[in-house]
Order: structure tokens, then C-alpha cells, then sequence
């Protein structure tokens, strides 16, 4: 079967494969356990602050964020703070990463990644890793994180610094319906 010219000047194939990652960014797909009265999910095992499945992490504090219906929130990022993010599997918010670490080996490579819908992840986010997120349900989407810093809202302390929600041009917050 042939194609139209204008049919063939736009079609391309669905990837499915993996996607490139970004030096140091980690997804962890994680075990949820069914019974019929509903599901658990183990999110980390602690040994001293040790995250088990993510060495050299040393956690010091767990934090609960709440994601609006349509809200974009970005972009924000750390220079010394590792983050590890999990979204409940109900929820769905759009990750959007971008490695900004002057000489890494995935410098400007960004990824985006779904987080709930359906699924139990684990995503690790490296200091110097600029990251995003929108809430693409219809109801506020929850965001459970830990970190190996404690949070200061005091400047002098703080470790958060913001970039522009557009800082990779807001076509970047788009749904694909491909």
C-alpha cells in the first residue's frame, strides 16, 4: 500500500525502545502487591539512612508535594541535592529532565518520562539535573520525594535554584496523542 505525498511527508514510526537516559538519572520499577482489598507498594528499604538500590545515597528527609490539575511546575534544580521522586500509581504528572552539568557525558540530553499512570517507579535525580513536571490528570496528583539535603527556605542555605518554565520552550509540556 502506498501513501499520499502528504501522508508521506509525515509519517515516521512509534518508538517503543528505550529512550537515552541522562548520566546518573535512575528509574526503578518497583513491586506492587494485589490483594482484594487493594495494593502495596514497598517504597525504599533504610539501613542508616542507606537507600538500598541507589548507592552512595544517604537520605535525610522525606517530603510530600501536591500537584494541581494542569499545572506546570519547573524548572528547578540542585547543585548539591540528590532527589528521588516517587508519584502514586493513580496519579499522572509528566517528568521533564534536563541535564545541565557543564561537561557531562549527557550534557543538554533531555528526557521526559511519565510517572504513575498505572505504574510504581523510583526516579533519581542528580544534582545538576533541571527538572519539571505537570499534573496531566483531572485531580490534585501527589508527589512523594526524598532527598539527601535537608530543605532551608533561607537563601543563604538554599539549595533550589530556578530556571524559566520554558527553559526548554514550553512545547516540551505538550501531550504526544501519537
Amino acid at each position: 500500500m502506498n501513501l499520499g505525498s502528504r501522508a508521506k511527508s509525515v509519517y515516521r514510526l512509534q518508538e517503543y525502545g528505550g529512550r537515552p537516559s541522562i548520566d546518573g538519572v535512575e528509574i526503578v520499577k518497583l513491586r506492587r502487591f494485589n490483594d482484594d482489598g487493594g495494593s502495596m507498594v514497598e517504597l525504599l528499604r533504610l539501613t542508616g539512612g542507606a537507600a538500598a538500590g541507589f548507592d552512595g545515597l544517604e537520605l535525610k528527609q522525606v517530603n510530600y508535594s501536591c500537584l494541581q490539575p494542569g499545572v506546570v511546575k519547573a524548572f528547578h534544580v540542585h547543585l548539591e541535592q540528590t532527589d528521588v521522586w516517587f508519584v502514586p500509581p493513580g496519579d499522572r504528572v509528566l517528568l521533564v529532565l534536563a541535564d545541565v552539568r557543564e561537561g557531562s557525558p549527557t550534557e543538554n540530553r533531555q528526557l521526559r518520562t511519565m510517572l504513575g499512570d498505572g505504574q510504581a517507579l523510583l526516579v533519581r535525580i542528580p544534582n545538576g539535573v533541571a527538572h519539571g513536571c505537570r499534573n496531566l490528570g483531572s485531580d490534585p496528583a501527589s508527589i512523594i520525594y526524598f532527598t539527601d539535603r535537608h530543605f532551608a527556605a533561607d537563601a543563604d542555605e538554599c539549595d533550589e535554584g530556578r530556571m524559566p518554565w520554558d527553559f526548554l520552550g514550553k512545547e516540551v509540556w505538550d501531550v504526544s496523542w501519537e
